[in-house]
């Protein structure tokens, strides 16, 4: 069973063992569907949920005073990948576009190195055959298909943006 890391415990709150969350995963709310996580390799139920400004307070079973809230900072929050939402169409995890084959028309470009998301739309970080890195906006105009089966991106990008 795959882990997948959607935070990191920061600090105890308070006496009655609640735990401070920074979030990966771009959500906080998400935590309020979990009934559960993983925190190390240890599965934990959560019987609450609050928010301070954007870090997730939990309470989780068993862990009843700072002491114990203590002993799990900067320890790494994990979910399983049936805790994971389906996607809309179109629409991927970025764990699953990391380390597909970037073709176009003429063939093969590179590997998709990351994702960034710097603001409403991604960008795809593509190395090249020869070394470089480049980027693409994740747009319809530039990326055609996703292939995950089969393990690719098609492209259409637009004269300059490979320049070797």
């Amino acid at each position: 069973m795959e882990k997948i890391k959607i935070g990191r415990i920061v600090n105890a709150v308070a006496l009655r063992g609640e735990v401070k969350v920074y979030n990966y995963s771009g959500y906080k709310e998400r935590y309020e569907e979990l009934d559960r996580i993983i925190v190390e390799n240890t599965e934990y139920e959560i019987e609450k949920v609050r928010y301070q400004q954007e870090m997730v307070i939990l309470k989780l079973a068993g862990v009843d005073n700072r002491n114990d809230a203590e002993a799990m900072k900067n320890k790494d929050v994990f979910i399983t990948e049936e805790d994971l939402d389906e996607l809309p169409d179109d629409t991927f995890y970025i764990r699953d576009l990391i380390g597909l084959q970037a073709v176009d028309d003429s063939g093969r470009i590179g590997i998709v190195k990351d994702v960034l998301q710097p603001s409403a739309q991604d960008v795809y970080v593509i190395k090249t055959d020869s070394g470089r890195d480049i980027l693409v906006p994740a747009v319809k105009e530039f990326v055609k298909e996703v292939n995950l089966e089969e393990g690719f991106i098609r492209l259409s990008l637009i004269e300059g943006m490979i320049e070797e």
